[in-house]
């Protein structure tokens, strides 16, 4: 007897998505520009930066799914969660649209939640832990990625908007590491502690889940939590890594198109 067999392979459930490829020729091609000064320094910081975050979204997500895959869900290769595929997310709009625009209105770094691992698979409150942490840990790896060559750059560099476009990916990707560490629901901070609490502690919080991001959001907006998150926590941790501190406040004005040249922030 013979038959169609439609059934996709290992090898296709986890090859590298076409749009992927885009985002990072888009993140190699603006930086080339910034690199060499050509073209509109704030174009090419604009598009470094929002190619930069999205490829670190898809990693972010990439993180979580392959963790589970580890820990015993082997459903997220079958959802293309394994291809770097943004549109094959849960929510692309909650997961990639809306962070997108935190960025550009507000400077605000929060990946959503976008793939969805089927937990009745999973056994152990370890491993629950680890997979929600796996997503933060990758914004934070790759910040620090950022910030280590960052370190080794003076003022007096010649590729001023280039190093900006860096030091502002790399704030951009520790706000993400740390805001989402916050245990709120809805967020990976609760998603690692959520397997230690009681069910009735974790059906009560279940409710506030879905504005988990939104509250951190506007949380953020508040002067005062705004100025202690970013001077005290953000800027103090940058200001560890020489001059990143100063690149990223630069790289920020550039991104969200204040009017000034960067030429005359760096005296060249």
């Amino acid at each position: 007897m013979t038959f169609n067999d439609t059934r996709r392979s290992p090898t296709a459930d986890r090859k590298i998505s076409v749009i992927f490829w885009v985002l990072v020729a888009v993140l190699v091609a603006s930086g080339w520009a910034l690199w060499s000064g050509w073209g509109n320094a704030r174009v090419g910081v604009f598009l470094f930066v929002v190619a930069g975050w999205l490829i670190s979204l898809c990693l972010h997500e990439y993180a979580h799914a392959r963790t589970a895959l580890h820990g015993g869900d082997i459903s997220v290769g079958t959802k293309g969660y394994l291809t770097l595929n943004p549109l094959k997310y849960t929510h692309p709009i909650y997961s990639f649209v809306m962070p997108l625009i935190f960025i550009i209105l507000g400077g605000i770094a929060l990946p959503g939640g976008a793939v969805f691992i089927e937990r009745g698979r999973i056994r152990g409150k370890w491993k629950h832990s680890l997979i929600s942490a796996a997503g933060p840990a990758v914004n934070l790896v790759l910040a620090l990625l950022l910030l280590i060559p960052l370190s080794q750059v003076g003022l007096d560099t010649a590729h001023p908007a280039f190093f900006s476009a860096l030091g502002y990916l790399a704030l951009l990707q520790l706000m993400a590491g740390i805001l989402n560490l916050v245990p709120m629901p809805g967020l990976d901070g609760y998603g690692i502690v959520e397997p230690w609490l009681s069910y009735e502690n974790r059906r009560a919080f279940a409710n506030l889940a879905p504005y988990g991001m939104m509250i951190v959001f506007l949380l953020l907006w508040n002067p005062t939590v705004n100025n202690w998150f970013f001077n005290d926590v953000i800027y103090r941790v940058l200001g560890w890594f020489g001059q990143s501190a100063l690149f990223a406040s630069v790289g920020s004005s550039a991104f969200h198109f204040f009017n000034f040249h960067l030429g005359n922030v760096f005296g060249s």
